[in-house]
This record gives C-alpha cells, sequence and structure tokens, in this order.
C-alpha cells in the first residue's frame, strides 16, 4: 500500500550523499534515453501561481510534483507511481526535498565540469538554499575555503558560522560580490534577483558556475559578459531553460547566445559530450530545478523509508 512520507520524515532520511548518487544516476539514465522530463507549469491563481512538473526514470519511478505558490508560502508534494508496473507507491511532503535535490543537481554538475583542483568557493546568496549549495559542492571537491555575500550583513555572518560548523570547510563573509568572485574555482549565485549579481568581467580562467536561484524569466543573475565568456553552458534541460532561464533568454534577444550553443548535463554524466574542453576553459551550469531530480531523489526516500519502517500508510 501507498506511503505518506511526512515533511520530518524526509528530512531524516534524505543527506546530500543519497541525494547526490540519486540524481547523478538519474542523469546517466537519461542520457542513455531511459527518462523523460517535463518542463513546469503554470497557472494563475488569484494568491499567486499552481505549478505541475513531471518526470518519468524508466528503471526506478514516474510522477510529478505539484506545488501552490502563494506569497512566502509554498507546500510542494510529489506524487510517486512505480515506472514497471503503475502502482502508487508514495506521497512525499517535498519543501526539504526541493531545496536538497536542487543542491544536489549543482553539486553533479560541479563534479563533472568544475577542474578537479577547484578549491576555492565563491557564492552569492545566504539562504536555506544556498545551505545545500555548499553542502553539495564540498561534498564533490576537496574545498579549503568559501567566501559568502549577501546584500545583508548579519545573512553573510550567520550563514558562513553555521556552515563553517556543520561542514568544518573555513567559511569567510565579505563585503562586495567583487570579492566574493576574485580569484574562486567555482562561483554560485542562489539568490531571486532580477539583475546579475557580479560582473563576468571578474571570472578567472578555469571557473565553474552554477547559476541556481533563477527559474523565471523575469530573474536573471547572470550578466551578459559571463555567457559570452563561457565555452561550455549546460542546463539541466534545455527544454525548460528555453521557458524559464532569464539570463539566456536574455542573451538569446540581444543575439549573443544561440539555444543551439547550450548542453545538457544528461549528456555529460553519460559520457556522450566532454564535460570540460579545458583547464582554463571558463564553464556555467544553468539550473532550472526539474521534476526528474524529484523523482529521483523521492525513489531514494520511499526505499529508505520501507527498510526503516517509516512513513504512513495509505489505503489502497
Amino acid at each position: 500500500m501507498p506511503l505518506y512520507i511526512k515533511e520530518s520524515e524526509v528530512a531524516q532520511l534524505l543527506t546530500m550523499s543519497v541525494a547526490l548518487d540519486a540524481v547523478e544516476g538519474m542523469f546517466k539514465r537519461w542520457g542513455q534515453g531511459k527518462a523523460v522530463n517535463h518542463p513546469r507549469r503554470r497557472i494563475r491563481i488569484p494568491s499567486g501561481s499552481f505549478q505541475i512538473m513531471e518526470g518519468a526514470d524508466m528503471e526506478q519511478g514516474c510522477g510529478f510534483k505539484a506545488y501552490a505558490a502563494a506569497g512566502m508560502r509554498t507546500n510542494m508534494l510529489v506524487n510517486l507511481y512505480n515506472s514497471k508496473t503503475g502502482e502508487l507507491l508514495a506521497l512525499l511532503e517535498s519543501n526539504f526535498l526541493g531545496a536538497i535535490r536542487t543542491g544536489a543537481a549543482s553539486g553533479v554538475a560541479t563534479k563533472y565540469m568544475a577542474r578537479p583542483d577547484a578549491s576555492t568557493v565563491g557564492i552569492i546568496g545566504a539562504g536555506k538554499q544556498g545551505e545545500t549549495q555548499i553542502a553539495a559542492v564540498c561534498a564533490v571537491r576537496q574545498i579549503k575555503h568559501v567566501k559568502v555575500f549577501s546584500r545583508m550583513p548579519e545573512h553573510r555572518d550567520a550563514f558562513a558560522s553555521k556552515m563553517q560548523r556543520q561542514l568544518g570547510v573555513p567559511m569567510q563573509a565579505v563585503g562586495s560580490a567583487k570579492e566574493c568572485v576574485e580569484n574562486s574555482d567555482i562561483v554560485i549565485t542562489i539568490t531571486s534577483s532580477r539583475d546579475p549579481v557580479f560582473d563576468g568581467n571578474w571570472l578567472a580562467p578555469g571557473t565553474h558556475i552554477n547559476a541556481a536561484g533563477g527559474n523565471s524569466w523575469q530573474r536573471r543573475e547572470i550578466d551578459e559578459t559571463t555567457i559570452s565568456r563561457s565555452e561550455y553552458i549546460v542546463c539541466d534541460d534545455v527544454e525548460d531553460a528555453r521557458l524559464e532561464c532569464g539570463e539566456l533568454m536574455w542573451a538569446v534577444e540581444r543575439g549573443s547566445f544561440r539555444w543551439e550553443q547550450a548542453r545538457e548535463l544528461r549528456d555529460v554524466v553519460a559520457g556522450n559530450i566532454k564535460a570540460r574542453p579545458s583547464p582554463q576553459a571558463i564553464t556555467l551550469f544553468e539550473s532550472q530545478g526539474i521534476a526528474l531530480e524529484d523523482i529521483a531523489a523521492a525513489w531514494s526516500i520511499y526505499e529508505l523509508a520501507k527498510q526503516r519502517g517509516m512513513g504512513t500508510p495509505l489505503p489502497s
């Protein structure tokens, strides 16, 4: 019978290690032609929007995530089915799941795209999503130093202190975006900004960027210079990016980027294309957040819940 898995149980079961393995495995199978993803769909409601996103991993689970985004409140739910039998397996509360899988996607991109010797990170954005971004990157590279910038000094100070305690990696709150980006091997943006948060001229050769904060045409964390300087631009799903990636949409309209230049993370992970053209290349991962990431994480949570006797059985 199906399980109802609450947010508190998801938080116990879904570690970053579990999420990284789940998301990486999904991208590999997708690159082998064993999965399908549908872009997010949005319906306007008086208080905000209702959103739904669907995906199917032919070897594991299929399903959808649905949620109403109303003001500051968003309550997400994943419906998970067995792809081979069609059986409903679980309903999972998935706010925490969404944050972890977003970090894990950046972690997978970093594992394949960043230089092997990358050791310094600059992150712009000091919210909850930033925590999972740093945790994922620190799990796939030997990070020695992290610089954190946010417009609110108290936020960046608190973030640096908290994440240093959690990860055991030196964290430094810095006073400007320029100080954060310059001389960083990996740069992360995880904000809700409508305007670019740094100047692409500040990037050193060989930098890898994870742009993970924007999934709307109204948002643009990355400037045109960064896009022009990036030799590889990889999306978690190009079809989704065409609808949601504000900075790439902006660059296309201005003629400085063509969608044919964009690559898929699934092809990188599956080995269909090179992950990095050269040590000096600047690489960019554009993360919109896709259904298959939710389904992959939900499958792992469901399997662990069964093993540990967690979740509430629902009438079949």
